[in-house]
């Protein structure tokens, strides 16, 4: 019978050295420890050093080991963003569009207030006027300068009025309907306007050229008065259009010449005012054959 073996079965050398090792580094641990514990309850000062010290050791591997959960972190967050670039793509194109839209509609805002407000403007101006009434349509590139208004005769309207917006004179009326008129241009050529220049009060004549424009015309024979930028305004001279009502402005000025633009336009313009035909007071007094006339015609 064979006599037994020293080795214990199942478990190597090397495993017994490993086991000591462990137990080496343990106890040695341990020892640390202790010395750690004494040198900081008898020398806080060395204690403190010792810390900084394996503070300076450990901070190459702290940072590199940073260094690295920064690359791979930024590796993820960008497969993140390339998988969600689609998404994201779409949602901002959704918040372009809404905001477009309360863009586009902040200034369809805007314009209404604007429109709102020269309509109260010409509310407040308009005194004794017949109607204000919407400009429903108007003529571009025709031979005939005409604009159309949405009231008629059931609102008073007349052939002859003067019309106006907030910018200045429009026209005059030349055909009536029930609900609707038809106004002639300033900028016609078979409209006249008896005018005024602002800047010193010399008469003229405002006659429509057919083409968006007007050509001015003294009443006096001599130098050209006019200026780049002028203002004309009506003269009430010949009744039908009040006086200072504005008209055109001064647009080009070449020898005797004169070319205007009008003011108001009513491409531009959706609400206008009917004025009635005006009609100058007497300021002076009766002749006295006038006055006898008159009693003459009265008996």
């Amino acid at each position: 019978m064979a006599p037994p073996s020293t080795r214990r079965p199942g478990f190597s050398r090397r495993a017994q050295y490993g086991l000591f090792l462990g137990y080496v580094v343990a106890v040695a641990g341990i020892l640390f420890a202790l010395l750690m514990l004494a040198v900081a309850a008898l020398d806080p000062t060395g204690f403190g050093a010792i810390k900084g010290a394996a503070l300076d050791a450990t901070h190459p591997v702290t940072a590199g080991g940073r260094g690295v959960a920064r690359f791979f972190g930024g590796i993820g967050e960008g497969v993140a963003n390339y998988v969600m670039a689609g998404s994201q793509n779409a949602e901002l194109k959704r918040r372009l569009a809404a905001d477009r839209r309360r863009l586009i509609q902040a200034g369809a805002t805007e314009l209404e207030n604007r429109r709102l407000k020269a309509l109260l403007k010409l509310e407040e101006t308009s005194g004794d006027a017949v109607a204000v009434t919407r400009i429903v349509g108007s003529s571009f590139d025709s031979p005939r300068r005409l604009a159309t208004l949405s009231a008629g005769t059931a609102s008073g309207v007349r052939a002859g009025q003067p019309v106006r917006a907030p910018d200045g004179l429009i026209g005059r009326i030349i055909e009536t309907g029930r609900w609707a008129s038809r106004v002639l241009l300033v900028s016609d050529a078979a409209s006249n306007v008896p005018v005024r220049l602002v800047r010193d009060g010399t008469p003229a004549i405002a006659t429509g050229r057919g083409d968006g424009t007007i050509d001015l015309k003294t009443l006096e024979v001599g130098k050209n008065p006019f200026r780049r930028g002028d203002v004309l305004v009506t003269s009430g001279v010949g009744g039908v259009y009040p006086p200072n009502v504005p008209v055109a402005v001064v647009a080009a000025v070449s020898g005797d010449r004169t070319v205007a633009k009008p003011l108001a336009d009513p491409a531009r313009v959706d609400f206008a005012m009917v004025l009635p035909v005006y009609q100058a007071a007497a300021e002076a007094p009766l002749s006295p054959q006038t006055q006898q006339a008159l009693e003459g015609a009265g008996q």
